[in-house]
């Protein structure tokens, strides 16, 4: 699951975090655009909830200095030993550079500089010299972690997948249907053992279509504008499909653009139904090559109404066990559980 949830302060997550692990959620994984840090989150799970897994999906490569970044993650290995995955990302020119004050440049070379970094600083070993992209001197972490994090990289084309198949110990997958799987995975190689793809997919967990669709267009016209998503869809054969779309939205005419993307299409993204109806899709991805596919649950009219014992639900069906509350299990839910992820702490990694 994707972590936090926007409605709920963060200081009320380990109810949260609770109802994950009873409803059968292994993982939660954060990340980091606008909202929180991606490493606060996953502390408070680390100390509240011992048995997840945690993962960021993603921390930008740049806006960090490679040092402070690395002991970021050694920080949470060493809360959670065995239990982290950093996942890193070039981002966007809008995070990094608008949003940071930070230049996006070299995006490729610098992911690839900074993942060989964490690599060799997160073994204890002391990194001394010129990358491509920066330069560090005598950089030794005074507390590396006894077992270093796994490293993975978040990546659309070809170049990006062919490095994190050749050397991340898994790929973080974002925007692409479950029909898109086997495309993004031909072009990793031959991957070492114990690689994990890792996909976000996008959920709308409600009955009305049409609210999913409308949430669904805002999503893409926002998301697969960006330059990276762009490129990803084209590379994906979609140019005829969203051809309209970017047309409209380079043209500023924003109502066309919408009403240009195509209901399959939407389908195919943002997946929506019930919890029930929702699994199979899930699934799909699951069998075209995903390994560990993170939900990311967006606004639905139940979600906006009905309290904390809807979400409290919501998660119980959602989740692999598929265990069904008691009539007291809500409870244990914050009040202030009344929302859901938020599409804007997905990022824009390419």
């Amino acid at each position: 699951m994707t972590v936090p949830l926007t409605a709920v302060p963060l200081a009320d997550h380990a109810a949260v975090y609770a109802a994950l692990d009873r409803a059968g959620f292994t993982d939660v994984w954060s990340s980091e655009v606008a909202g929180t840090d991606a490493f606060t989150p996953l502390t408070l799970a680390a100390v509240w909830q011992p048995s997840l897994r945690l993962g960021t999906a993603v921390v930008p490569a740049s806006t960090r200095g490679p040092g402070l970044l690395a002991m970021s993650a050694a920080a949470l290995a060493e809360i959670a030993p065995g239990r982290f995955t950093l996942g890193i990302g070039s981002s966007s020119p809008v995070v990094v550079e608008d949003w940071n004050a930070v230049p996006f440049t070299e995006p490729y070379r610098r992911t690839r500089d900074v993942l060989r970094f964490l690599r060799a600083a997160l073994a204890g070993e002391t990194v001394d010299g010129a990358f491509d992209t920066f330069t560090v001197r005598r950089f030794t972490l005074e507390r590396p972690p006894a077992e270093p994090p796994r490293l993975v990289l978040a990546a659309l084309r070809p170049g990006m997948l062919r490095l994190a198949g050749a050397e991340a110990d898994g790929v973080i997958l974002n925007w692409l249907a479950a029909a898109d799987v086997p495309r993004a995975l031909a072009e990793l190689g031959a991957p070492g053992p114990g690689f994990e793809v890792t996909a976000r997919i996008f959920v709308c967990p409600t009955e009305d279509a049409e609210h999913a669709r409308k949430l669904g267009r805002r999503l893409i016209t926002s998301y697969l504008t960006v330059p990276a998503y762009a490129a990803f869809h084209r590379w994906l054969g979609r140019e005829d499909v969203l051809g309209p779309m970017w047309k409209a939205w380079a043209e500023g005419d924003r109502r066309a653009a919408l009403a240009a993307v195509p209901d399959d299409l939407v389908d195919s993204l943002v997946l929506h139904g019930s919890p029930e109806q929702l699994r199979p899709q899930v699934r799909r991805y699951v069998d075209a090559g995903v390994e560990v596919p993170v939900l990311a649950v967006l606004p639905t009219p139940e979600l906006a109404s009905g309290g904390p014992a809807v979400l409290a639900d919501l998660i119980a069906r959602l989740g692999p066990a598929a265990v069904v509350p008691s009539a007291s299990a809500p409870a244990a839910v914050p009040a202030s559980m009344s929302g859901s992820g938020s599409p804007a702490g997905v990022g824009e990694e390419s």
